[in-house]
């Protein structure tokens, strides 16, 4: 009997990581959508890339630049897990094959998430190459990534500074 939950439980654990197809039905942030799955919106997290937050400088542009691209359309995800809020992290894939993420890097609508796609070095040239062309949000002398707006937002260091670094002594 132990046999035959374990069995269920891991065919249930790989439905749920299942890729699959579904309209887009929701923009609620740069790199959060919401696709129609079973009936029900499914919140999907971008997979490789962060957005700057509401509130951010070019966080609007890049929720429109999201609409854009996705918004009505069906597409295919490409599921790698899930975040630690439960959310659903995915490549997102455009009938014409276009990576939404990939996409969104290129145009400079966001960041390369280095923390959780540390080894894509596609991400990797397209942020390199975005940045060197002044692409969206490349244009401001200094933007601040969304990690270090989120933490500066409850009182955090930013991740740059490296709080375990010995202090710096300054001669009269």
């Amino acid at each position: 009997m132990m046999h035959v939950l374990f069995v269920l439980g891991v065919l249930q654990t790989a439905a749920v990581h299942a890729d699959f197809s579904g309209e887009v039905v929701g923009v609620l942030e740069g790199d959060l959508i919401e696709v129609r799955h079973r009936q029900q919106a499914e919140r999907i997290r971008l997979n490789g890339i962060d957005c700057p937050e509401k509130g951010q400088p070019f966080g609007t542009g890049a929720k429109q630049a999201v609409i854009a691209l996705v918004f009505g359309k069906k597409v295919t995800l490409k599921i790698h897990g899930l975040d630690k809020y439960g959310r659903t992290i995915a490549d997102v894939i455009l009938p014409e094959g276009t990576n939404v993420s990939r996409q969104l890097v290129k145009d400079g609508w966001c960041w390369w998430y280095r923390k959780y796609a540390p080894h894509d070095s596609i991400l990797e040239t397209l942020e390199r190459e975005a940045k060197n062309a002044k692409m969206g949000l490349w244009a401001d002398a200094a933007p601040i990534p969304p990690w270090d707006f989120r933490r500066n937002r409850r009182g955090q260091a930013p991740e740059w500074i490296e709080m375990d670094s010995a202090p710096v002594e300054v001669m009269p």
